[in-house]
């Protein structure tokens, strides 16, 4: 069977110069005018029971430009105009599968900005990068190389609160193969006290980044809210205040890659719980915690990883009891609350360290669940249903 090369997007750091800034900030801006102008347009269309797709968009975009007040979208690159059109065209096919919300309409002040350019907008010879409607290459940071003979398919370039310019580079990396299989699995459990407790009994330190920059960055809000609003001094503070977050969440992912690449590298199976963060962090005392955790992106990088090197991922429902079973003799407890660490199996007697136990019953579940076919996403695919992994307290014989 033959293997696809895999595409993969190489994320650098440039450093603009006066004029090409000045470019890419009018690009922003008109990528983000014409985005809220074509939602506008469907939404009006959607009220009036019309649907309107990406062609009658970009028509629309071509009339914009022959307007006078429109006419400043002439000045920037059709290509990321082109784009943004796309993207809100994916955006409504997303919604009608039920798969998002309703698009909302771009900010300037918190919405991301970016632009994307596929290879008519781009040129790239000789390891330089020139983007369209401008003279000079970008002043990028090759921080690693790029596969050799790459031919970039898109460029998207952004810039993050903090005021750092990124360019993503779009390109098949042969390197990205399946690894050798092996009968490795393991069963991995998530926490607050440990990062990860894998089912071999080893456990992984929580970091808490968050909470080391946490001083840093509450004098940090503290002198950005004492700011006059509007002012070049606000606009300094938010930066400052930007570039702590930023500082946080860098560290966070490098030890996520870090970690899904051993995890990855070392097993055939992995066996994760379906968790709904999103409901987690609704948690008042437990909500900064979780979210300085990081475990949705653990997740997603473990997925696509396990994807590129043949590996396999299974998600456990998350209504299984991992935690209160007994992963000697499967029987279950009543009650296990979170201050109980370590517990003692009242039926076979067997001595349990509370994360170590949960890790391997998910491993068992999840080895289990390979067997009658349950998805990665039992949850995420059939919102609502009740997946194979899902078990409950059993009934006792009288």
């Amino acid at each position: 069977m033959a293997v696809h090369p895999v595409k993969r997007a190489f994320k650098y750091r440039f450093y603009p110069s006066d004029v090409q800034s000045a470019e890419l900030a009018r690009t922003f801006g008109c990528v983000r005018k014409v985005y809220n102008l074509a939602l506008a347009a469907r939404s009006e269309a959607w009220a009036r029971q019309e649907r309107v797709n990406y062609h009658q968009t970009s028509a629309m975009l071509t009339a914009w430009k022959k307007t006078e007040e429109l006419a400043f979208l002439n000045e920037v690159s059709s290509v990321p105009l082109q784009q943004t059109l796309r993207h809100l065209q994916s955006a409504f096919t997303h919604f009608f599968a039920k798969r998002a919300k309703y698009p909302r309409f771009k900010s300037r002040k918190t919405s991301r900005k970016s632009a994307e350019y596929t290879t008519s907008g781009f040129r790239f010879r000789n390891g330089a990068l020139t983007l369209a409607k401008m003279t000079d290459p970008l002043d990028i940071v090759w921080s690693r190389p790029l596969p050799e003979g790459a031919k970039p398919s898109t460029v998207t370039v952004s810039q993050d609160p903090a005021g750092r310019w990124f360019v993503s580079i779009l390109c098949e990396d042969p390197s990205v193969k399946p690894l050798p299989a092996t009968d490795a699995a393991i069963g991995i459990d998530v926490g607050l006290g440990h990062l990860l407790t894998l089912s071999t009994g080893e456990k992984v330190a929580n970091p808490r980044h968050e909470r080391r920059d946490r001083a840093r960055l509450a004098k940090a809000q503290r002198e950005s809210s004492r700011k006059a609003k509007g002012s070049a001094n606000r606009d300094k503070a938010r930066r400052r205040v930007a570039r702590v977050h930023a500082r946080i969440a860098d560290r966070r992912r490098d030890l996520l890659h870090q970690l899904t690449n051993r995890l990855v590298r070392e097993n055939q199976t992995l066996v994760i719980e379906d968790l709904t963060v999103t409901n987690m962090v609704k948690n008042r005392p437990l909500a900064r915690a979780i979210a300085d955790a990081g475990w949705r992106e653990f997740r997603c990088l473990l997925e696509y990883k396990a994807a590129w090197y043949g590996r396999e991922v299974i998600a456990v429902d998350r209504y299984f009891p991992s935690t209160r079973l007994c992963s000697a003799c499967g029987s279950l407890r009543e009650k296990m609350p979170l201050s109980v660490r370590a517990w003692t199996c009242g039926t076979c007697g067997r001595a349990h360290d509370r994360d170590v136990n949960a890790a391997k019953n998910l491993l068992a579940a999840g080895l289990a669940a390979t067997v009658c076919g349950a998805g990665v996403r039992p949850q995420r695919s059939s919102p609502g249903g009740q997946s194979a992994m899902k078990q409950k307290t059993p009934r006792r014989e009288p």
